[in-house]
């Protein structure tokens, strides 16, 4: 990453400063945002092939049965277990 010059302003270029090494797992699903109305959430989930996908209440994913979306997260269930797909960290 580039560091600050005197103004406190970092020179580099946008991709590698957009970016976090490591900041979301190579495999598995990943949440990378929720939007929309509080009533009718819809998130951005990237597949671990690198495919990035809208999703809504209701889809079936290979991860499970999207039940639930919320400001924390997505909420799957599959095979009878419920669990959290949070927003990242950082």
């Amino acid at each position: 990453m580039a560091s600050p010059d005197k103004t406190g302003i970092s020179h580099g270029t946008p991709g590698r400063m957009a970016t976090r090494e490591g900041a979301l797992p190579h495999s598995g699903l990943s949440l990378l945002g929720v939007f929309g109305p509080a009533d009718n959430l819809a998130a951005l989930v990237r597949a671990p092939g690198g495919a990035i996908r809208r999703v809504t209440t209701g889809q079936q994913l290979s991860a499970g049965r999207i039940v639930g979306i919320d400001e924390n997260g997505l909420i799957l269930k599959k095979n009878g277990r419920t669990r959290r797909l949070a927003l990242p960290s950082g």
